[in-house]
């Protein structure tokens, strides 16, 4: 197992180095920078190559890389162009929130797809099947702003009811706190939950077609056990591998939802950042997310060789 978990993690390093690439170069391809947005348009040229030294970004692209990666490699992702504050601060500050976010996505994906699957499945093309397919097909076309829009707009005109716009600390009210997270993180879980329940309701009625589960009915097993024991913990794995998949686009998702309902997350803060062409806050929060990936996806590996051992040989 620790073997086979040290293999993953070495592929992860140069999946790491490249992606520290990418996330230095893109940013800089878009048209302007940090500083013709600080001094605005009228600036001189002498006043715009001495800010521009000061920041640092009149050296090549080359050196700035290297020094920013050797940064990292310290722990140190910089300080933001316009606050000049630590971006490993401002991240501290706005991390926790998209994870709350992208958590209570999860558990809504999860707690949709796999019972919803399941029952499907153990009761194939019946009624309750047929709701449940629809459903699923509905989930993912539904655009996540739109749904958004919709459950903002809709409650505040029959019956003048709207999220809270300012943002409740834990320490202040927890009931308060864990509340403002319910609906953006069930309309940023309801495409990854159709996604699951789809693929949970394919793979498991594949698995109960085979012989051995054929077996365990001719042996007079109950429903229940021959479906959630036998059944759905082989039919699980294909679901771990897109479930790895669908963390990413939470992560991503999160973007549009924090802007929608105001939560002060790092998605919000990328947004900005963006906008501001802030690239050392561009670098490190891309990292970040990257960095997340690539552990989740490490998870995931580690998730295969607990729930089937072959995969450890």
């Amino acid at each position: 197992m620790k073997r086979y978990l040290a293999k993953r993690l070495l592929i992860a390093v140069p999946s790491l180095l490249i992606a520290s690439l990418i996330v230095f170069t893109l940013p800089r391809l878009l048209p302007g920078d940090a500083v013709q947005l600080m001094l605005a348009e009228k600036a001189y040229a002498k006043d715009v190559d001495e800010l521009r030294a000061k920041l640092g970004l009149d050296r090549p692209l080359v050196v700035q890389y290297v020094e920013w990666l050797g940064r990292v490699t310290r722990g140190d992702l910089g300080e933001s162009l316009w606050t000049r504050r630590p971006v490993l601060q401002e991240l501290g500050q706005r991390l926790p929130v998209t994870l709350e976010l992208a958590f209570f996505a999860l558990a809504f994906a999860l707690a949709i797809a796999v019972p919803v699957g399941v029952i499907s499945a153990a009761r194939a093309d019946t009624l309750q099947d047929y709701v449940a397919r629809s459903a699923a097909i509905l989930g993912l076309s539904v655009p996540g702003f739109w749904l958004a829009t919709l459950l903002i707009v809709l409650p505040a005109i029959w019956w003048g009811w709207r999220p809270v716009a300012e943002f409740t600390e834990f320490g202040t009210n927890p009931l308060a706190h864990v509340a403002q997270f319910l609906l953006p993180a069930l309309i940023l879980g309801v495409a990854a939950g159709a996604a699951l329940m789809r693929l949970t309701r394919g793979m498991l009625l594949e698995v109960l077609r085979q012989d051995y589960v054929r077996t365990a009915w001719a042996k007079g097993l109950g429903e229940r056990v021959i479906v959630l024991k036998h059944g759905l913990r082989n039919a699980i794995i294909p679901v771990v591998t897109l479930l790895g998949t669908q963390l990413p686009q939470i992560f991503g998702g999160t973007v549009v939802i924090e802007t929608v309902f105001g939560l002060p997350g790092m998605s919000r803060f990328l947004f900005d950042a963006i906008s501001q062409r802030d690239y050392p806050v561009i670098q490190g929060v891309n990292l970040v997310v990257v960095s997340t990936v690539v552990l989740i996806n490490l998870a995931v590996d580690a998730l295969y060789a607990v729930l089937d051992p072959r995969i450890r040989y």
